[in-house]
């Protein structure tokens, strides 16, 4: 286990209800990159919720999923270039994706210290988003691909739909639900 260089950090996590709960492995990952990820990261040692009212968070939201959709897409590429079906190659694409998006919202987003039960409530939410973006993908794409459309454009156009829908359902979920401030 990577130990936090943050005094934030470690004061919280000795606090913390969920203390006796394992690190989860995104939170290790992202630990070991503190330094090069969030150099700025000693602005907000005084509050650890600092900056994260609704237009914050939403610009954080939004950001973060640029960068997860990248991760996921470009992925969903690289897999179908190389041959594998647009479905397992949505499905494979949407947990690299998924991972990523939890990671950074939890930490830089919401601000929120790790728990074991946030992490299966985030995971749960997720998998219903991905029943509903992969179904919703896997409608769009043939429909797409009826209108003579090249599968590029039908699994791109197809995807932004899908990914829209997730990601407004993410958000309000996560927001009011997952990450609440307590």
């Amino acid at each position: 286990m990577l130990v936090s260089s943050s005094p934030r950090d470690a004061g919280a996590r000795s606090d913390s209800a969920d203390s006796a709960d394992p690190v989860d492995p995104v939170d290790s990952v992202l630990d070991s990159l503190r330094g090069a990820v969030d150099p700025l990261e000693s602005r907000h040692e005084s509050d650890p919720r600092e900056g994260t009212d609704l237009k914050t968070q939403i610009l954080r939201f939004f950001l973060t999923g640029v960068l997860s959709a990248v991760v996921d897409y470009g992925l969903l590429q690289l897999l179908m270039l190389a041959g594998l079906g647009y479905g397992p190659a949505k499905a494979l694409s949407f947990v690299a994706g998924t991972l990523t998006a939890y990671g950074i919202n939890r930490r830089w987003t919401f601000r929120a210290e790790p728990s074991r039960a946030r992490f299966i409530a985030t995971m749960c939410l997720y998998a219903l988003m991905f029943g509903v973006q992969w179904g919703l993908f896997m409608v769009l794409v043939p429909f797409f691909h009826g209108l003579d459309w090249s599968t590029f454009w039908a699994t791109t156009i197809g995807y932004v739909i899908a990914q829209g829908v997730a990601t407004v359902t993410n958000f309000i979920v996560q927001r009011t639900v997952i990450f609440r401030v307590r």
